[in-house]
């Protein structure tokens, strides 16, 4: 089980919950099918899928949790389609226009007559507990994913004190001074790819691929004023990413170096190859990730 982009939250105050106290809660809320009315539905679902039988899949000091969320598949363009025809025959038929109220009403009365009959998609979230550092590691770039992921945990925890994970020194002022003085920090190294941005109100964007970030055209750009809201990054030839300004990693990638520690499990079936491959990963993110945060002035506002 490896991740594929990071984002970051912090507990404020410490998890203490065993992983057993953990599994009853979300026992409170396992996903389901869905209902004929139902547009959309969010529970737990064990990690390993069919291999297991746990919501909670813990190796070490981290516990993973995987949501699931089904919804029905209801195509805007062919909602607003119904809506302005049936719109358009009451207002023939009554000699009227219909006001914003009751095209709303009238949205609403088609969406509930299509749902039974919509196809439904699902997808799942995952994310694990790191007890030991007092993170949330989120897979997923979208933060309203994460949050959607947290509000879960909070409905079946009652509480569950997380906030983004921020740091001393502004990614943004840190990635753009890199750029300007053509160097990068210890065990970082700058790639091929870039966000570049005017802050200005309708500023430009300049997003660059498999370019010298250090060529004078680069320069030119940060010289003007533009900052840089992504940078791809390199950490010690083992983990690559692009890191964005609310410091979320995106398109992570374990180099070989990771990978072939990987290849010398012994595991066997799936789930061995579940718990190696989420073992290497969460061991080598806890070696990573202090030192990309203490590469920003550490983190801020620390409990």
């Amino acid at each position: 089980m490896w991740f594929r982009n990071l984002s970051l939250y912090r507990f404020t105050k410490p998890f203490e919950l065993t992983p057993e106290a953990l599994e009853e809660q979300l026992e409170a809320r396992p996903s389901r099918p869905l209902g004929d009315l139902e547009p959309a539905f969010t529970g737990w679902t064990p990690p390993l899928g069919e291999e297991g039988g746990l919501l909670v899949h813990t190796v070490g000091n981290c516990l993973m949790v995987c949501a699931r969320k089904e919804e029905k598949i209801l195509p805007p363009a062919v909602v607003r389609e119904l809506v302005a025809e049936k719109a358009a025959e009451i207002e023939d038929k009554e000699g009227r226009k219909l006001g914003a109220k009751a095209r709303r009403d009238l949205k609403e009365n088609i969406i509930f007559e299509m749902l039974p009959r919509a196809f439904s998609k699902s997808s799942r979230h995952y994310a694990y507990i790191d007890g030991k550092n007092g993170w949330l590691v989120v897979d997923t770039p979208s933060a309203s994913r994460a949050e959607e992921l947290i509000s879960l945990l909070r409905e079946c925890l009652g509480s569950f004190p997380v906030v983004p994970l921020a740091t001393e020194e502004s990614p943004v002022d840190a990635m753009t001074q890199w750029l300007k003085e053509r160097t990068s920090p210890p065990d970082i190294e700058i790639g091929d790819e870039c966000e570049l941005r005017d802050l200005v109100e309708d500023g430009a964007i300049v997003r660059v691929r498999r370019e010298d970030l250090f060529s004078d055209e680069i320069q030119a750009h940060v010289q003007s004023g533009k900052r840089v809201m992504k940078l791809a990054l390199t950490w010690k030839e083992r983990v690559s990413f692009i890191l964005d300004e609310h410091f979320v990693l995106r398109r992570l990638r374990f180099e070989d170096a990771v990978l072939d520690e990987a290849g010398e499990s012994q595991a066997e079936t799936y789930a061995e190859r579940f718990d190696a491959d989420f073992a290497l990963m969460s061991g080598e993110l806890q070696t990573f990730l202090p030192a990309l945060i203490d590469t920003f002035g550490g983190q801020e506002d620390q409990p």
